[in-house]
């Protein structure tokens, strides 16, 4: 009963800045810091992550609850007098990226670092969220990266085709100019606690391997805060400067589309969008920001008939747009008619399979039951994301394909041979979950 009557009073704090926001655009608040309280602590305890990884002090979530309310009470102390707190280095480790050999950063903070950015970041969303436009979806309440694909299909049957700037900023969370991001937030944060906070986590620098050092740009890609703060950054740098500067300026429709640091532009004008291409470098550079020369490409995307389309590039007008882990394509309806359809990307695909390989690989000696909770739980949770209209065919590929490596490890627990047979009865006692479709795209584009 306390933790919900805390939430509400937490609840309606957010209401009042977002309203305060909300008539005062454009407006620097310098009136914020103290919302937060024990109370909107204890709220930002509860939304941060307990299973996460530990940070450079080895505190974990479980350690920290022992002492809860005695932590955060030292916590809020040290943090509003502001000479007391110190933002504790970032650690730093290397993961996977996708299945090109080459890997990315990702900062863990300390948990108790975790929960001030929390709290912090509460503020920050209740006052941006008033000001971010509808283009952008990513890390922001509500709103999720279906949407955005949605979005583009969209753009798409609505202009029966366009061409598409489908962009990537190359090191994003590494490049990122600190002093044009203090700029962006004087503009409309000037509570000196907050800012000093924020000031403190840019400069906390980074552990890794045990070497401490402090990049002269960037926010740590996997910090609680960094994600509204790269939000803040590109809707200065894009959002604002596309749809007051650029969209008015355009004789056909154009639309960003934006998830985080991915997004994609639609035009229904070629010479529009080569425009586009030619001026988006120099916007970029303008903030410290680089596309990525061989990721940044402009695309004919209009249907094997239009009239957009001549005779002679069908290779060009058939080309795709990967997007947030699926391709957009072109296809023909039930009923003939051309429609943007969705299907897995290749190399999510394949990392799939690779996935649930080596997991089956690690684990073929569990009982079979287990087995096959485990593998259903990774097959539905592919399908949550994945299971889009028009994509039931590659669910359905993964199901089978999964079936038989489930097989080929199940046969190599022993040195009997597993027949297809005995494997069709396993599959029978304890089948893994079947494919559906979870995101219904099914709407009429309006004209």
């Amino acid at each position: 009963m306390a933790e919900t009557s805390s939430s509400q009073s937490v609840s309606t704090k957010l209401e009042r800045i977002a309203k305060m926001a909300k008539t005062m655009p454009g407006v620097p608040l310098s009136t914020l810091a103290h919302h937060i309280d024990i109370e909107w602590l204890r709220e930002a305890y509860r939304r941060t992550r307990k299973d996460a990884a530990a940070g450079v002090d080895g505190q974990t979530a479980a350690e920290y609850e022992t002492n809860l309310e005695a932590n955060l009470r030292s916590l809020l102390d040290r943090a509003k007098s502001g000479e007391h707190y110190r933002a504790p280095p970032v650690r730093r480790v290397n993961i996977p990226k996708g299945n090109t050999g080459k890997t990315r950063p990702i900062g863990i903070p300390c948990f108790e670092d975790k929960v001030l950015q929390r709290a912090v970041t509460m503020v920050l969303e209740a006052v941006y969220e008033q000001d971010f436009l509808d283009c952008s979806y990513g890390f922001r309440p509500g709103r999720s990266p279906h949407q955005a694909l949605e979005a583009v299909w969209a753009q798409a049957m609505q202009m029966g085709g366009c061409w598409v700037l489908e962009a990537d900023i190359e090191d994003f969370f590494g490049t990122l100019d600190k002093t044009k991001l203090r700029e962006i937030l004087s503009q409309r944060i000037r509570d000196g606690v907050l800012v000093r906070l924020i000031g403190k986590w840019l400069n906390a620098g980074v552990m890794e391997e045990g070497s401490v050092y402090h990049p002269e740009t960037g926010v740590p890609q996997g910090g609680v805060v960094s994600p509204i703060l790269s939000n803040m950054y590109l809707h200065e740098v894009l959002d604002q400067w596309f749809e007051t500067q650029i969209k008015p300026r355009l004789k056909g429709r154009g639309h960003l589309t934006r998830f985080a640091d991915d997004f994609v532009m639609t035009f229904e004008r070629e010479e529009e969008a080569r425009r586009m291409l030619a001026v988006l470098p120099k916007r970029f550079g303008k903030y410290g920001l680089r596309l990525h020369p061989e990721k940044t490409r402009l695309i004919r995307f209009h249907p094997p008939s239009s009239p957009q389309s001549p005779p002679g590039n069908e290779g060009q007008r058939q080309r795709s747009v990967d997007l947030l882990g699926l391709t957009l394509y072109w296809g023909l309806s039930r009923t003939g008619a051309p429609v943007v359809k969705r299907k897995t990307m290749k190399s999510r695909f394949q990392r799939a399979l690779q996935r649930i390989t080596m997991w089956c690989r690690q684990h073929r000696h569990l009982p079979v039951k287990e087995q096959s909770e485990a593998l259903s739980k990774q097959l539905k949770g592919h399908y949550a994301y994945y299971g889009v209209t028009g994509n039931f065919r590659a669910l359905r590929r993964l199901h089978q394909r999964v079936e038989r490596i489930w097989h080929r490890w199940l046969g190599r627990r022993s040195n009997r041979h597993l027949t297809w047979a005995r494997m069709k009865a396993i599959l029978q006692a304890f089948p893994l979950a079947r494919p559906r479709i979870v995101h219904s795209y099914l709407r009429v584009a309006n004209p």
